[in-house]
Parts: structure tokens; C-alpha cells; sequence
């Protein structure tokens, strides 16, 4: 082992990272080596960031845990601590079943670690982090837990009530990332319409938005996670009028039979859930729409999902995921309802939705080639340059696959590129002449 080596391994969701990304700066700052995600950790500290949103995200969380205790165990490892979601959540059984770990934290006290490494936590350097994603893009976490309490969500359970960041604070961040190098920034939140409600009275996320997008070095700015109640609409205008906000919304719907979405406590029918989508795409032509959906809620009925089916067909969006429900303990869904739909059933649902929307995707992908888009690169793998148009964000939507021999292309540089060809998932082309 490593002395003075910390490796931090993250799991879970973009949140969680940018968790992680806060720590260990801290931890550089007091004078640690540090690694993210190493292929071979072998520092003398481990400090795993865990999620505990679902069934098999917990299931990795654990089994990473008892990875590291038996490194413990064997000599390997000198201290383990563990944070995020989960361990909020089971503090109490994870400390008696796991005794190898020397400390829990939750998901918000992660910052007595480094007390209890005998470091100080230093504000200076609050908004600094360490970026784990390539330079030139960076997520920018805008606010805390959620007070929406859909009957089948663990998140307001684990996280508590929506906490927004004050803006001064963001904005300060988005200008010392750009200061780094960064010139993509996914504004991600558990809720992101919600921001600043707590804070100053009133929805603020448009105001926030615009305000990123005077900041000079600023390129894309791309929103992740909204919800489809109480839309604050003047978002429209902005992404309408700034160049550098991406014309693409992520805001899961989760179902479209209003029979799901009152059991599912939405807060929102079927009729306003299809009148935002037509506004979307009136008020901003061209825009990109990804959603996620779920399968298999308690009484989901075939005509139900024959609906949701029938929603997705017509609505057709640009990038669609889907699940398959299980109880979460602690939510209203696990306290009030069965799981009564078969998990046969639930899984072929899942099947014959993600492969309409596989359909979909295809026609839509077959319509780009011919047509020129901006696109930075990402990464070099094998005989391509890899990047993303602005419709598509890191790691979750299709790629632009460039080839190498054409000429020499760098990260974190935006080129135009006409496509040449398309399959069900990502896009090939070259950068076009003059």
C-alpha cells in the first residue's frame, strides 16, 4: 500500500460525483495523493461513495464495501471509510454488519472525514474541485434533495427537502471551472425547476441559467432532470435566445396514463404532460427531448401501458430510457401498494418499450446524415475521434464516431462535422471543409 495515497471510488449517479470531486480536492489540499476509480487501488486510505437509490445500485454498493474490508482484512488497506446515499440510509445496520469500515458518513457530512483524518476542512477553496470527467466538461450540482414525495421515489428519503445553492455561490464555480478549462457544464439537481424556491420564493432556475451564460468561456450549458409540474416557462426564452444553452431538455415523465400518474402521485395529468411537450417544441424549434419511463408500477394494467405505448409512438423522442418498478422501502408505494404486476410481464413491457423507442432512434438518426453539426471531441478510441453534437450528453446519448486518418482532431475542441452515416446508436461523419 501507498502511504499518504487516498483512493476514492464512486458510484452511482453524477451527483455523487461531483461529491467526490469536492472531497478530494480537500483531501489534496492536506497533502494526500489521491485516485479516482483506479484500475488497481492501492493506497493505505479507500474512501467509497456509494448510492442507495435502487435494488441493484445498493447491491453494488455493498459488494464494493465488502471488497475493500476484506483488503482490510488481508493487510492491504490501513483505513476504509465509507459515504454517500447508502450509508445515509443504513448507517445504523451497515455499522454492525460491516464492522471493517472505520466510519460511515452520510450523504452531507462527508466533510468530518477529513477531521477525523486530523485535516481541516479548508473554505477557502469550497467551490474547487477535482474534475474526474475529461477537462473541457464538467457536472455543476445546483441544489439538494426533493420535495415532490412521487409514491415511488427513495430519493426524498435519503436526501430530504430540496436545498438550493445560493446563485452568487454556482455562478462562482462556473467561473473558476472555466478558469480549469471547462467549457460544458450539465446543470444537474434531483429536481432542477424547483431551484430557488426555498432560497428566494420563487422559481429561479431561468434566471441562473442566463446569468451562466454571460459568464465568458461559457460554450454549452445542457439541463438535466426537470420535472414536468409547475414549469417555469420563461426557461424557453433563454434557451430560445442563447446560443449556449443546448436545446435539450432531460425531464423523466415516468408514465402517461393518468391512472399511473395519480397513483404515482405526479401532480400532473396526461393532458399537461402532452400540452409542455407541444410548447417544448413550438417554443423551441429543434429542441432535444429525453425522458425516462417506468414499467410495472402496482395495478398497471395493459391498457395502461397499450397508452404509454401509443404516447411514445407519437410523441417520438430524441432519447428515451425506461426501468422496470420495485418497492423501495420507505416510500409510499412500498407502505400503501403491492407489486402486484409479475415480473415476467414487467420485464417484457420493458422489452417492447425500449424496442419501439430503438425504432425511433433509428429513423431520427437516419435523418441527420447529410447535415452538418457542432460537435466537440471527447476522447480518442481506437481508429476514432469520439464526440458529441449539442443534443447529446456525456456518457447517457448516442456518439459522433470521426475517423482518425481524416486529420489530427483535439479534446475539448468543437469542430463542424457533416454526418455520413448513422446505425441505432451513435452517428459517424467527417469535418466538413471550409
Amino acid at each position: 500500500m501507498r502511504k499518504n495515497t487516498i483512493d476514492v471510488i464512486t458510484l452511482g449517479c453524477s451527483k455523487n460525483l461531483v461529491d467526490s470531486e469536492r472531497l478530494m480536492r480537500q483531501l489534496e489540499q492536506a497533502g494526500y495523493v489521491v485516485r479516482h476509480d483506479p484500475v488497481r487501488p492501492c493506497g493505505e486510505i479507500a474512501v467509497i461513495n456509494t448510492c442507495g437509490f435502487i435494488g441493484d445500485a445498493k447491491e453494488e454498493s455493498v459488494n464494493m464495501i465488502l471488497e475493500f474490508a476484506q483488503a482490510k482484512e488481508e493487510g492491504r488497506l490501513r483505513k476504509l471509510y465509507v459515504m454517500g446515499c447508502l450509508s445515509q440510509r443504513y448507517f445504523k445496520e451497515l455499522s454492525i454488519e460491516i464492522p471493517q469500515v472505520d466510519k460511515f458518513y452520510g450523504k452531507f457530512d462527508w466533510t468530518g472525514l477529513l477531521s477525523d483524518l486530523g485535516k481541516p476542512y479548508d473554505d477557502s477553496i469550497s467551490c474547487e474541485r477535482i474534475l474526474t470527467t475529461p477537462r473541457h466538461y464538467a457536472y455543476l450540482k445546483i441544489s439538494e434533495g426533493c420535495d415532490r414525495k412521487c409514491s415511488y421515489c427513495a430519493i426524498p428519503v435519503i436526501t430530504g427537502r430540496h436545498v438550493s445553492r445560493p446563485m452568487e455561490e454556482i455562478l462562482d464555480e462556473v467561473r473558476y471551472l472555466v478558469e480549469q478549462g471547462v467549457k460544458e457544464f450539465q446543470v444537474i439537481a434531483q429536481e432542477l425547476t424547483y431551484y430557488g424556491v426555498d432560497l428566494y420564493h420563487t422559481q429561479r432556475l431561468p434566471e441562473l441559467v442566463e446569468r451562466m451564460a454571460d459568464i465568458p468561456g461559457v460554450e454549452w450549458i445542457r439541463l438535466h432532470y426537470a420535472y414536468p409540474a409547475h414549469f417555469p416557462w420563461e426557461l424557453l426564452r433563454v434557451m430560445r435566445e442563447r446560443p449556449n444553452v443546448c436545446k435539450y431538455m432531460d425531464i423523466a415523465l415516468q408514465h402517461i396514463s393518468d391512472h399511473m400518474l395519480g397513483l404515482m402521485r405526479r401532480h400532473v395529468t396526461k393532458a399537461e404532460t402532452v400540452e409542455l411537450i407541444r410548447r417544448f417544441r413550438e417554443e423551441v424549434p429543434g429542441i432535444c427531448l429525453r425522458t425516462t419511463l417506468m414499467v410495472g408500477f402496482p395495478d398497471e394494467t395493459e391498457e395502461d401501458f397499450s397508452e404509454l405505448e401509443e404516447f411514445v409512438r407519437d410523441t417520438r423522442f430524441d432519447r428515451m430510457g425506461a426501468f422496470a418498478y420495485s418497492h423501495e422501502e420507505g416510500t409510499y408505494a412500498a407502505r400503501h401498494f403491492q407489486d402486484n404486476v409479475p415480473e415476467t410481464v414487467k420485464q417484457s413491457r420493458l422489452d417492447r418499450i425500449m424496442e419501439l423507442q430503438k425504432d425511433i432512434s433509428s429513423q431520427l438518426s437516419a435523418v441527420k446524415v447529410g447535415r452538418t453539426f457542432r460537435v466537440i471531441v471527447d476522447r480518442t478510441e481506437g481508429d476514432y475521434y469520439i464526440g458529441r453534437t449539442e443534443s447529446d450528453s456525456p456518457e447517457v446519448d448516442p456518439e459522433v464516431l470521426i475517423p482518425r486518418r481524416e486529420r489530427r482532431l483535439f479534446a475539448g475542441h468543437f469542430y463542424p462535422v457533416k454526418i455520413t452515416g448513422a446505425d441505432e446508436y451513435d452517428l459517424y461523419g467527417s469535418v466538413a471543409e471550409g
